[in-house]
């Protein structure tokens, strides 16, 4: 069996990124574990499961990959809507507002890097 274990978003700003994240993810189980020079990194309640953020190592410029989005799945529709609430007040974009697309209730908005995020239930 194979499973997705971390995904990592890049960041020119790595205070402003560990601050966004941290706010977004407070009420959830993923925690701040680890900051080095280049990354930080967030785990959830699956010890395989991990979310980053990083300086690129080729050392130019963060950009955010056109089409490219990542999902976090909340469990609900009262927290997909507070997630989306939180990062557009951390300042992050609205790119969807939270309604019922097909079968999941999701919400789009973009970080302070531009990078696509989801909530879905």
């Amino acid at each position: 069996m194979m499973k997705m274990n971390y995904c990592v978003l890049g960041t020119n700003n790595m205070a402003a990124a560990i601050a966004f994240y941290n706010t977004l993810f407070h009420k959830t189980a993923f925690k701040h574990v680890l900051t080095t020079e280049r990354m930080a990194f967030w785990q959830g309640d699956d010890e395989d499961a991990a979310f980053a953020i990083a300086i690129p190592f080729n050392t130019e410029e963060a950009t955010y990959g056109n089409g490219t989005m990542i999902g976090f799945s909340v469990g609900s529709n009262e927290e997909v809507i507070r997630m989306h609430k939180t990062a557009i007040e951390l300042g992050g974009m609205c790119e969807g507002v939270p309604s019922q697309r097909g079968p999941r209730f999701s919400a789009y908005v973009r970080d302070l890097d531009n990078n696509k995020l989801v909530f879905g239930d």
